[in-house]
């Protein structure tokens, strides 16, 4: 394990440790949520169930809410029963670390968390939209201020970032991670465990992060949340797990076991997972808490007998930290007394809890003074223009036909679509931290960069839509912005979707405006990439936008208004029907690739490739490389290719590079991404990209895990995007 203390701090972990009894050390291992008592007739649970699928709204919710009490486990606090607890009011969490710190026997600080997927109170672009940036010091710099934020508020420990490879659409998680690259997926990990965990220069200033969910959830059987995942280990090393090593190796303090199991085992109760690979093989220092409920759940997957068999296999597994289920604080000291748990497992998970609670520097400054809890009372303007430059960069221009886009100032607006005026839905999904009155609306922001902007809801992604007031909006606008997708509840966890184009009747409302004869720009709201094989063919302008965060509205204006050229690209790929899902670029040639034969790897009623590919982005300008050329150079490839800006506005194009081993002892990708570099251009400019690309990074691991260098050829791509690259081919001895 990596010594991440300095030995004063190791040597009071140790001493605490010797002092502890085992109930206090298995009050380290246990988390608890406030309980929600009273007020209602039925469990809390269903309660949000109900609010969520539709029962009731979010208003009688809060009502009943309103007369119901929390209990915050203070008397568990008291007895050591309590190591971690996930609330985020400041005064609340001063108010139960005093009880921890200063009632409790030993005085062992709790630790805060809380999920904070892209952003706490700046709620910033959702990570699929991120990840599209293809920027690593914006990846590092939101999440540096996503750490300040909660750090103010008493949150040192976010469950976040969330790191799924993820190639199936239909999955509604999707939205939270940076999507189907392994290479794009580690450079987000690394960048994001910089943000916050590394700027020591104040403990207000940096979180330990928590990476989930480890590992292959993103692979979930037909995209259907919490399914079983079955895959090839080769598969595994060479693209599931990458983006977590990436971040174990960058420092990242804790991680969250996935609910799936993998290859059937529940990564709950996966020693392979948790103790070979995490923790002996990548060599992590910090803690693993399970993800909500997750232990209690191994019983109903059949892997445990019941509640204390789970307890028996998780903690024995690797599991340091029960997230919820309370089953470690009632079951796991009877499994240690008896023999069924070595006090060892206990003492290894309790040190690796306390030395991360020593690193945030919790045991020297537990509380959260009014001087910190003040600091984001009204954000700051650093804060808010950070927020609309990762919505600027990760909105995606898909299509643009006759040049429609950018729209004059002074041209008449016909805004449509119940999503425009949502301050609510522009957040996405897994932001609890936010204020109404941050976020600026798609409404808002058109309002202040347009003259002449007028608004018709005329539908959304749910409900009826008002036939009559769409052809109002033709008779009005010179061009029609029509803003459609999804709602945050389509997508993110428990959002599974089976179809996925544009969902409820906004297609039909698509054809109305249509209808009017006036141009009409589509800007899509969702949360996962969406079948769009209707629009691609009759809508003239598509935009990606994601759910950009607080800024939406901001940064979507000034991107169709001109004022910002759009750079954002796919971090995933765009199917053309839904059942070509999963659909990725990287994905193992056959021995019959797609083509128009008959007898190929193909659908009768389907492209053969994605509607629109990964690394796929428009501009207002255009792009165009050349002269690739790759040398070796002892153990480094240096590889050069010309880009040129060929159209008449300034621009910033992503330069990507991607290999291919051509013949190997296991049959590997058609294409993976090595590198890419923005590139500022003014119109007219050419630039030559440079890439030093070591040659031991051409390398595979087997279905052991043992990482395979092989003699041979190898393509070496250099373009826009997966599809559209230029090609040289080298053969390499190793």
């Amino acid at each position: 394990m990596k010594n991440i203390l300095t030995e004063q701090q190791a040597a009071k972990v140790e001493a605490l440790l010797q002092e502890m009894t085992l109930d206090e050390k298995i009050g380290q291992m246990n988390q608890e949520s406030p309980s929600i008592v009273g007020g209602f007739d039925v469990p809390f649970e269903e309660l949000i169930e109900m609010m969520t699928d539709g029962r009731i709204t979010k208003e009688e919710f809060g009502k009943i809410m309103a007369s119901a009490t929390q209990d915050f486990h203070e008397d568990e606090i008291r007895k050591g029963g309590v190591g971690s607890l996930m609330v985020q009011d400041p005064v609340k969490v001063n108010e139960l670390q005093k009880i921890a710190v200063e009632e409790s026997r030993l005085g062992i600080p709790l630790i805060f968390g809380l999920d904070v997927i892209h952003g706490f109170r700046s709620v910033y672009p959702i990570a699929i939209a991120e990840a599209g940036a293809f920027d690593t010091d914006l990846f590092e710099r939101t999440a540096r201020m996503a750490a300040k934020e909660s750090r103010a508020a008493g949150v040192a420990w976010h469950f976040a970032p969330m790191l799924d490879v993820a190639r199936d659409a239909r999955w509604g998680r999707v939205s939270e991670g940076p999507g189907e690259d392994p290479y794009l997926g580690s450079e987000f990990a690394r960048a994001k465990i910089r943000g916050l965990q590394n700027d020591h220069s104040s403990t207000d200033n940096y979180v330990a992060a928590c990476l989930k969910h480890y590992v292959g959830y993103g692979a979930v059987e037909s995209g259907r949340d919490y399914n079983t995942v079955s895959m090839a280990m080769h598969l595994f090393y060479n693209n599931y797990l990458k983006p977590f090593a990436a971040a174990v190796d960058e420092g990242a303090m804790t991680v969250m076991a996935a609910f799936n199991d993998l290859n059937g085992v529940p990564c709950t109760v996966n020693e392979f997972l948790l103790r070979k690979i995490l923790k002996e093989s990548l060599g992590f220092p910090g803690f693993v808490v399970s993800d909500a409920n997750a232990i209690r759940e191994c019983v109903v997957h059949g892997i445990a007998e019941d509640e204390v068999d789970a307890g028996i296999k998780a903690a024995i597994a690797g599991m340091d930290m029960d997230m919820g289920t309370e089953i470690y604080a009632k079951t796991l000291k009877e499994s240690v007394e008896s023999g069924k748990v070595p006090m060892a497992v206990i003492d290894e998970a309790v040190r690796r809890i306390l030395t991360v609670k020593m690193w945030l520097g919790l045991f020297d400054n537990p509380y959260v003074s009014e001087e910190t809890m003040k600091r984001y009372e009204t954000l700051p303007k650093e804060h808010t223009d950070l927020a609309r430059e990762a919505a600027e960069k990760s909105i995606v221009l898909l299509k643009n036909k006759d040049r429609i886009l950018p729209i004059a100032k002074d041209r008449k607006i016909a805004l449509v679509g119940t999503l425009a005026e949502s301050r609510e839905e522009i957040i996405g999904a897994w932001a609890m931290s936010w204020q109404e009155k941050d976020c600026v609306s798609i409404l808002d922001g058109m309002k202040a960069e347009f003259e002449h902007v007028k608004y018709f809801p005329c539908g959304g992604p749910e409900g009826d839509i008002d036939r009559n007031e769409a052809i109002r909006a033709g008779d009005y606008g010179d061009v029609i912005v029509a803003v459609l997708g999804e709602t945050a509840a389509m997508s993110g966890e428990a959002s599974s979707r089976a179809d996925i184009t544009i969902p409820g009747r906004q297609r039909e409302l698509l054809e109305i405006l249509m209808e009017t004869g006036k141009p009409v720009v589509l800007v899509l709201m969702n949360g996962r990439p969406l079948a769009l094989s209707w629009e691609e063919e009759f809508v003239p302008a598509i935009v990606e936008a994601w759910h950009p965060g607080i800024q939406a509205g901001n940064a979507l204006a000034r991107v169709l208004s001109g004022a910002v050229n759009p750079e954002g690209r796919l971090a995933s790929s765009f199917p053309a029907l839904t059942g070509m899902c999963p659909v990725y670029y990287n994905h193992m040639n056959t021995g019959r690739p797609g083509s128009k034969s008959k007898f190929t790897s193909r659908y009768l009623d389907a492209p053969l490739d994605s509607l629109y590919p990964f690394g796929y982005g428009l501009s207002y300008t255009t792009y165009e490389f050349s002269n690739l050329k790759v040398e070796e150079d002892g153990d480094v490839l240096n590889i050069c290719v010309d880009v040129a800006n060929t159209g008449d506005r300034d621009g910033r194009e992503t330069v990507q590079l991607y290999t291919q081993d051509v013949a190997a002892s296991l049959v590997r990708p058609v294409k993976e991404l090595k590198r890419f570099e923005k590139v500022a251009l003014a119109a007219g400019e050419k630039k030559s990209v440079y890439f030093a690309l070591p040659k031991n990074e051409l390398g595979f691991c087997d279905n052991e895990g043992n990482y395979l260098l092989e003699d041979g050829l190898f393509r070496i791509y250099a373009g826009g995007s997966s599809r559209e690259c230029l090609s040289e081919e080298i053969s390499l001895k190793f």
